[in-house]
């Protein structure tokens, strides 16, 4: 098939924020697909604060992005041919199709989707890693339950505004913590929070004594640093912090700094966890079934940042992560189906 394939590869690993000259832009021929692969045209990609952990060298859940290989990045797309009888041209697919126009890769590395059933875009969010992450971390890690209450940081993000509803549905007192006005309006008035605390203009420790009288049972933890210290110290006894991310450390010069207020956990005789979403890969379908139900009798909403511009707009849509401007799932729209 001859196509040129548009890629973005890392050229430098990033001291703070990413900087343009991290990235180096190359093309090639597209490769046709040998036994049991398939050619997939991306058509979406899934933007993620996880992304900027990959950038870095050093011993992590996931091997790094080495340096010259494409950017590593989650996507949607449409097969346009194919060595797999499951995978016919014109199905449509999500898996790791990397920061690339085309992707030849294994039939086993990609899961077919159905546009029928939900935008594209969802499959990246709420049915997507963005739905799974925040399903096990909630329901497994943090064991929420019914009548307790659930502190989500990065409230208005992806996973964050999922992990919100999913706590509502389970019958528990949702409490959000996110940056500005409209975030904090959105949350509450649109995806059905108990409450919003706005960390840009309030002492989210005094905040939680209102919102969270009796303590929290559960702290879902997307961002460290500061707001975490503040939640330790308002745990309820056998409180459960669950560690997601940490996305306001992922750029700090030098080293992360940890939470002050660890010996909390002493006191409260809680517990703190982190998880990753790929150990869960097993009960993928069980968590799938479940969100989609949701999705379909409304209690659960989606709402995906889509940026328009392809491949060249990666770099600043990526940014738009680490300065808090997407509202929901950011998505990277690269091409049309």
């Amino acid at each position: 098939m001859d196509l040129t394939n548009h890629q973005i590869r890392l050229a430098a690993r990033p001291s703070g924020l990413p900087k343009p000259s991290d990235w180096e832009h190359t093309t090639e021929p597209v490769r046709d697909p040998g036994d049991d692969e398939v050619l997939v045209k991306t058509l979406y990609l899934s933007l993620d604060p996880a992304m900027r952990g990959w950038m870095n060298e050093g011993r992590s859940y996931i091997e790094p992005v080495g340096l010259g290989d494409v950017m590593r990045a989650g996507g949607v797309g449409q097969v346009l041919a194919s060595r797999n009888p499951g995978l016919p041209e014109g199905a449509h697919v999500s898996g790791l199709l990397g920061a690339q126009e085309y992707a030849t890769l294994p039939a086993r590395a990609v899961i077919p989707v159905d546009p029928s059933l939900a935008p594209l875009p969802v499959y990246l969010g709420a049915l997507g890693m963005t739905g799974m992450t925040a399903y096990f971390g909630l329901l497994d890690v943090g064991q929420a339950k019914e009548g307790e209450t659930v502190v989500v940081s990065g409230a208005a993000g992806a996973v964050g505004s999922v992990t919100g509803q999913l706590a509502k549905i389970k019958g528990c007192r949702a409490v959000g913590i996110a940056g500005g006005e409209e975030k904090c309006r959105w949350i509450v008035d649109e995806l059905g929070f108990d409450a919003a605390i706005d960390y840009k203009s309030e002492d989210v420790g005094r905040a939680l004594r209102t919102h969270a009288p009796d303590g929290v049972d559960v702290y879902f933890d997307n961002v460290g640093g500061d707001i975490l210290d503040a939640v330790l110290v308002r745990l309820a006894r056998h409180a459960r912090v669950v560690i997601c991310g940490a996305v306001s450390q992922y750029n700090a010069p030098g080293q992360m700094r940890g939470p002050a207020n660890y010996m909390m956990l002493l006191v409260n005789r809680a517990r703190m966890e982190g998880f990753v979403v790929f150990d869960y890969a097993a009960r993928y379908g069980e968590a799938a079934k479940e969100l989609a139900g949701w999705l379909a009798d409304g209690s659960l909403k989606a709402r995906e940042d889509i940026v328009p511009g392809g491949l060249d707009a990666f770099h600043d849509t990526l940014l738009k992560l680490f300065a808090g401007e997407n509202v929901g799932k950011l998505v990277l729209k690269v091409a049309d189906d």
